[in-house]
């Protein structure tokens, strides 16, 4: 196993997408969200077992999810996990990390994922993040994961390509335009052109690439960053890093870089992929009964088809006459969608918090 791989998982997230399942002080990523007794944040860093020293991964989060990080994760020493004061997107939380590691090794290649996805290839993914960091070390590439799409989904950013191949490598094509989240119009287009990817949102470079870029593109967290090279990994690590987030403004990684550089690659991949982003992703990726329901509870159903219920055991839930419906309760509660409808929850947590107070969200 290559010491100098590193992996930086991002676990920060609020999941406002699947409310009222995904709150503010416990979030999808430490949740048991197929049922299989592991949360996502425990299955990503399983995912990567084959591919880093375990020293040699990093979970950035919240501060507010230290002790849910060290509960589920009790191998980490505190060292491998990265607190943000606040929520600054992704690439204040990259460069944080890319600065952090650097400073380790500045030899240094890195696999930056989100800790709310799911693989169902594992070892497919296993050969394809090893052929992505190969690439990474031996090149000043950026390199994102493409995921072929089955469906026009308007919850994924896409990426264009051209087929033009990394040197040595023809896996791995140019990367024309970035497109976040279309219309379903425009998704349908994309999809029917067959040179568009879905965004997976997984990253490989090395350490001195991805600084690199920061210094072109995002200069001004750059010198936020460089200030604080040297306390990096010393007990004065903390009480830099708040001070640095509050100078850092909201920006993601795509959007701040991504998008700008000319050095930027996709690798095609299909590792049976979902961010699980929404309830429908969800749905998507599940077995369903013979009506064409995904259910995770104690129900009993009654002329409900296409619907997605995800109930507490404890509690009996008849449900009757609903088609193509989310159902979910957790905690104090309850909420029922039309599926196509999803892009509202949001809008339910929003009102729910306006409305009803912070316990509901």
């Amino acid at each position: 196993m290559d010491k100098n791989t590193y992996v930086v998982i991002m676990a920060g997230g609020i999941g406002s997408r699947f409310w009222p399942f995904s709150r503010t002080n416990y979030p999808k990523q430490f949740h048991d969200v197929l049922g299989i007794g592991e949360s996502m944040l425990q299955m990503t860093v399983k995912r990567f077992a084959d591919i880093c020293p375990p020293e040699n991964l990093f979970v950035v989060t919240n501060k507010d999810y230290e002790a849910l990080v060290k509960e589920q994760l009790p191998e980490l020493t505190d060292n491998q996990i990265l607190l943000e004061p606040i929520g600054r997107n992704t690439a204040p939380c990259i460069a944080y990390a890319s600065y952090k590691i650097a400073q380790l090794n500045p030899k240094a290649n890195l696999v930056v994922t989100p800790a709310d996805h799911v693989v169902m290839k594992q070892d497919v993914f296993t050969n394809v993040i090893k052929e992505a960091i190969t690439a990474a070390a031996q090149d000043d590439v950026l390199i994102t994961l493409g995921i072929t799409p089955s469906r026009p989904d308007t919850g994924y950013g896409y990426i264009q390509y051209i087929d033009e191949g990394n040197e040595g490598n023809d896996g791995i094509k140019k990367v024309k335009t970035f497109t976040e989240k279309p219309n379903l119009e425009l998704a349908q287009m994309f999809l029917d052109s067959g040179d568009f990817v879905w965004n997976s949102g997984i990253f490989i470079w090395s350490v001195q690439s991805i600084l690199k870029a920061f210094h072109q593109h995002l200069s001004e967290i750059t010198e936020v960053f460089e200030e604080g090279t040297n306390l990096m990994n010393t007990p004065e690590e903390q009480n830099f890093i708040t001070k640095a987030y509050s100078q850092c403004r909201n920006v993601s990684i795509d959007y701040g870089i991504m998008e700008k550089v000319d050095n930027v690659y996709v690798l095609l991949a299909d590792i049976g992929w979902s961010d699980l982003g929404t309830w429908n992703s969800l749905y998507t990726i599940n077995d369903k009964d013979e009506n064409g329901n995904v259910v995770d509870g104690e129900v009993m159903l009654y002329d409900t088809k296409d619907c997605i219920i995800k109930t507490p055991k404890e509690r009996l839930v008849v449900l009757q006459g609903l088609e193509d419906y989310i159902v979910a309760e957790y905690d104090n509660v309850l909420m029922i969608c039309k599926k196509t409808e999803e892009q509202k929850v949001k809008e339910f947590m929003a009102d729910a918090k306006s409305k009803k107070g912070v316990d509901y969200i």
